[in-house]
């Protein structure tokens, strides 16, 4: 019987025999004649108990094959329909996996064909149980940001190849998979030796163009790592404000002097087109990117989105807004309509951190949810403060948080008993990252919603490196019991922190 961890190493072996190192899309033209490349491996997402997607991207105008089975041998594949790739659409293929078993390992392949067939490439996924199943998840945040990118040296952005090793069976990015706004430099300096980072074209500058974003994704791609984790972890994202630019909203006009383009609403179309382009979904840009990912009886999860429906975080209008009147309704509606165990919202920021940015009258507003007030909800913590209490009334029950943006790992459990807010629930929320990043100390909490660290990590205050190790991702597990063990991680492999929630069944 072939168990997960067989998988694992089945895969990386495959990887890394069959998929070559990605060469630089932007600068490297196709050979003529010749098979398609198939250079930046495969992902899967979107999936449910019968359906998944799957996506990869060619060198050229090509037909995306893709066969999936039961057994890593493919002894009686399924072919999907081919789809065209094409300049357009930046040469990516993605195809919908139907009829696909319950609660099974699926493997698939894919390959390009044009003149020539192209090798296969292989994957793997894990389709939601349609029965009571224990599962395993991951998730966080910020990968390649504060100019740390891949040193192929030291091992590229080895913290993907520590959370594989957890075996999860989906991923959950919440925001940040890129620094749009952060180019990269050949070396930096650090105690024990020069970090010399792989650069190309796309991150010599500010991303402004389409083509830019396009490249932004695409790079940490160039990591063995993450394509090694992508083809057997299905991936869902989130945004947060570095796919565009820093702590961008919309109808923000920039001062920055670096871009050319000062409208934040058009570079943020470009980006989204580029995200939804790079990531394995087949919903339309334009669609909403909140959505549920319903995960068998024992869990659902509910991905927000933090960035497209706020309000200005300057100047503030009389009304504020984080994620908006729609999607707090349907986020309400959802979480009383599940019958799953558990319920976990993932977004970008967390609820109870004040992430203060100096406005440009100089004085000091949010790019969060928290004001800077402990006493009653204001500003945008009204909506978190209807929504807490519209649960609370319901009797909606285990609820808990999953974030990233701040760049340290924590556990904070919310309680009225401590709170302005009393008509709540108490809650968990936990926090996670970088993937690949500037770790950052930890900014002041607001007490609105009486949030209590049960563990936070401490790092330096002129941040912590990738160099360092100090890099986290946090691995969520619901067991036949039906608890839910949540494990804080680093790049090194180790359990810094792991927190067991046992649910409310009353």
């Amino acid at each position: 019987m072939t168990t997960r961890r067989d998988l694992l190493q089945w895969l990386a072996l495959a990887s890394a025999t069959s998929c070559a190192r990605p060469r630089p899309a932007e600068s490297v033209a196709p050979r003529a004649g010749g098979a398609p490349e198939p250079r930046w491996g495969v992902q899967s997402g979107d999936v449910t108990a019968n359906e998944a997607v799957v996506w990869s991207r060619a060198d050229r105008p090509s037909s995306l094959v893709v066969e999936w089975d039961v057994t890593p041998a493919f002894s009686h594949p399924r072919r999907v329909a081919p789809v065209a790739v094409n300049e357009d659409g930046d040469l990516v293929g993605k195809v919908r996996l139907t009829g696909l078993p319950a609660g099974s390992i699926v493997h698939y392949r894919a390959r390009f064909e044009a003149e020539r067939a192209s090798d296969w490439v292989v994957g793997s996924l894990r389709t939601a149980p349609s029965a009571r199943a224990p599962v395993v998840f991951a998730w966080s945040g910020d990968t390649v940001g504060q100019g740390w990118g891949i040193d192929p040296s030291r091992g590229g952005l080895r913290a993907y190849a520590t959370l594989l090793e957890r075996a999860p069976h989906f991923f959950l990015h919440c925001g940040d998979a890129i620094y749009a706004d952060g180019p990269l430099t050949p070396v930096i300096d650090t105690p024990d030796g020069p970090w010399k980072n792989l650069v190309v074209p796309a991150k010599t500058h500010v991303a402004e163009s389409l083509d830019d974003y396009r490249g932004a994704f695409l790079y940490p791609r160039h990591c063995r790592h993450v394509r090694a984790m992508h083809a057997a972890v299905p991936v869902y994202h989130v945004w947060d404000d570095h796919e565009v630019r820093d702590n961008w909203f919309p109808g923000q006009v920039l001062t920055d002097a670096r871009y050319t383009e000062r409208d934040v609403s058009t570079l943020a179309l470009r980006a989204r087109r580029a995200m939804f382009e790079h990531t394995p979904t087949l919903r339309a840009p334009s669609s909403p990117m909140y959505r549920r990912l319903s995960w068998g009886p024992l869990l659902d999860v509910l991905l927000l989105d933090g960035r497209s429906h706020r309000t200005p975080n300057w100047p503030r209008p009389e009304r504020e807004k984080f994620f908006g009147d729609a999607q707090m309704a349907w986020l309400a509606d959802e979480l009383t309509r599940s019958k799953a165990l558990w319920k976990v919202i993932a977004t970008d920021m967390p609820l109870g951190l004040r992430i203060l940015e100096k406005e440009a009258d100089g004085t000091l507003g949010s790019d969060g949810v928290a004001d800077q007030s402990d006493g009653a909800p204001g500003g945008r913590e009204e909506e978190i403060a209807r929504l807490l209490t519209q649960l609370h009334a319901r009797g909606v029950k285990n609820v808990v948080w999953l974030c990233a943006d701040v760049h340290y790992a924590a556990a904070l459990r919310y309680d009225p008993a401590r709170a302005a807010h009393k008509t709540m629930s108490p809650f968990w929320e936990f926090v996670a990252g970088p993937m690949h990043a500037l770790a950052f100390p930890r900014g002041p909490l607001d007490a609105t919603f009486g949030p209590e660290i049960a563990f936070a990590t401490e790092e330096p205050r002129d941040g912590g490196t990738p160099a360092e190790g100090r890099q986290y991702f946090g691995v969520g597990q619901v067991d036949a019991t039906g608890a839910l063990t949540v494990s804080l991680v680093d790049a090194r492999g180790r359990d810094l922190h792991v927190q067991r929630l046992a649910p409310d069944l009353g």
